[in-house]
């Protein structure tokens, strides 16, 4: 199994710690918003007196509950074509496993999610990746290139939509591109779609669910993790709208049993959220991406791309190896006893090499802590270029 690169630097963060270094954390998803009061409220005041097993495809109504949010959004799905998830990694772990066999090939444009490698490893998936360019600010690469990739044993073309780690947001042609090469070659359109609410600049979310004649083909992968800032939860689905599939599906999640009961009231209730909260929070992370973006350009030799969507952004810097100069920041630099940690890019890329000049950061922090950050990697940079 390949490391986390989101989290195999945690030792030497610990350590630095230890030392009484106070670091701050770019390297990993886990937003500072509030949960929904509502979530919390449900599992405060449940009245079960048994903590007992759920429905293995979660209960009922928050299947029903959670076809109404997707009837929001133009989706029309029924409580049978979802399946409850121990959040959105076991969705994504349940549909390799359903639609794919040992040997199989899997085709997903990088840099992507690091946990994808994993999940295609656990299941002897093979991951043909494609690379998409920073200087594109990683738009879908040709179309032309997702074909000659095909092979008899290509059974999917996942995407992320909008990106982790890169924050791109697929517009509605490359996502139509997508839908015709996966119905010309019988293949299955995985969406890994957690962050459908947080599109910037006016921008729409076009889900694959949306797209016509696309019954047999697409799978959505989502959570409420990071739309609900309700990543301990644990609670993801799958959607699609093929029954084989779903029925496939459900044999792994009879195996784990059900997903976690009251991370499911949290869950159902978080639907009840209102719209404002969701305004507030886009808001909010427009806001903070601007002002990382603005600072981040006062670097030298630094190349960035803008993302339209969720709250990561990569970074090219001017090093031969990000994960030595990531380390290098929590083993041998503070500024008055702070240092940053950030995520090296090479990790969300299969292609050996690829990324090595690059850093995930992950705008989940207030705009104070943001431009002290940014400041503390420029400073680090330059210390670094002369060690």
């Amino acid at each position: 199994m390949p490391p986390s690169p989101i989290r195999k630097l945690v030792p030497y963060a610990e350590a630095a710690k230890k030392k009484g270094v106070h670091v701050i954390h770019l390297n990993i998803g886990q937003p500072d918003i509030k949960t929904p009061k509502v979530a919390m409220d449900a599992v405060r005041n449940h009245t079960l007196e048994v903590l007992a097993y759920s429905r293995t495809e979660g209960s009922e109504t928050y299947r029903t509950k959670i076809a109404g949010y997707y009837k929001k959004h133009d989706i029309h799905l029924s409580a049978e074509d979802l399946i409850v998830t121990t959040g959105g990694s076991e969705a994504l772990a349940f549909t390799m496993g359903s639609i794919m066999d040992n040997g199989d090939e899997i085709i997903i444009p990088e840099p992507f999610y690091a946990n994808y490698n994993g999940f295609a490893t656990a299941n002897g998936v093979k991951v043909v990746p494609i690379i998409s360019s920073i200087d594109r600010n990683f738009a879908l690469p040709p179309i032309e290139e997702f074909e000659q990739k095909i092979t008899p044993r290509t059974k999917a073309i996942l995407i992320c939509n909008p990106g982790n780690p890169t924050g791109y947001l697929y517009n509605h042609e490359e996502i139509q591109q997508l839908v015709a090469l996966v119905k010309k070659h019988d293949l299955f359109l995985i969406a890994d779609e957690v962050y459908r609410e947080f599109a910037y600049d006016g921008k729409k979310h076009h889900s694959i669910l949306s797209e016509p004649g696309m019954e047999n083909h697409a799978i959505v992968i989502d959570s409420v993790s990071k739309r609900y800032s309700m990543c301990g939860a644990r609670i993801g689905c799958i959607a699609s709208k093929n029954k084989e599939f779903i029925q496939t599906a459900l044999k792994f999640a009879q195996a784990r049993l059900s997903p976690p009961t009251l991370a499911q009231i949290a869950g159902e209730a978080a639907l009840d959220t209102p719209q404002q909260y969701f305004d507030d929070v886009i808001t909010e992370y427009v806001s903070r991406r601007n002002l990382l973006l603005e600072e981040l350009k006062q670097i030298d030799g630094i190349k960035i791309a803008r993302p339209s969507g969720a709250f990561y952004c990569v970074v090219e810097l001017p090093v031969a190896d990000s994960d030595d100069f990531a380390q290098w920041l929590l083993e041998h630099f503070d500024i008055d006893g702070e240092t940053v940690m950030v995520a090296p890019a090479g990790g969300f890329y299969a292609t050996e090499g690829a990324g090595k000049n690059q850093i995930r950061i992950a705008y989940v922090l207030e705009n104070t802590q943001l431009k002290k950050a940014v400041r503390i990697l420029k400073e680090g940079l330059a210390a670094y270029s002369k060690s």
